[in-house]
């Protein structure tokens, strides 16, 4: 099963404001905790995120795509990374989802992503297909 693990953003990125830097131990902590996922052999991605002014948001109001550049003040959370984990059970990404080493302030989500097998009986055959293919495509290209 596959997890991603949502970190948010502390409460003064989301306002906009310029959120001290994490500091060594926090650093530190979290790399040993990554370090721990991949010794495990659960991790299969795992990224922080620039701030949210470097972003932009596209919405479609009907009449075509509107792109709205950040920061985004007024947005109630923000992600700031995330992981994406490959685990046996529900109860192992609750494992590692506690020992992340999140600080006061930041929400850690977690959801299961679903394989495409779920989807048998609900999305046409085709797409099926062409989202094999997609797999099948990516895994190629991390393997050149």
């Amino acid at each position: 099963m596959r997890y991603m693990l949502i970190m948010s953003a502390p409460e003064t990125m989301r306002i906009g404001g310029a959120d001290a830097p994490p500091t060594d131990e926090a650093f530190e902590a979290m790399g040993r905790y990554n370090n721990d996922l991949l010794d495990a052999g659960v991790l299969l991605a795992a990224e922080g995120l620039a701030p949210s002014a470097e972003g932009f948001v596209v919405t479609h109001d009907g009449e075509g795509p509107s792109v709205t550049d950040g920061p985004f003040t007024e947005a109630k959370e923000l992600v700031a990374g995330f992981w994406i984990l490959e685990v046996a059970s529900r109860a192992e990404a609750v494992q590692w989802a506690r020992r992340c080493p999140i600080g006061p302030g930041v929400r850690l989500e977690v959801r299961r992503i679903p394989e495409m097998a779920e989807f048998e009986g609900l999305a046409p055959a085709e797409v099926l297909d062409a989202e094999a293919t997609l797999r099948r495509r990516i895994a190629e290209r991390e393997q050149a």
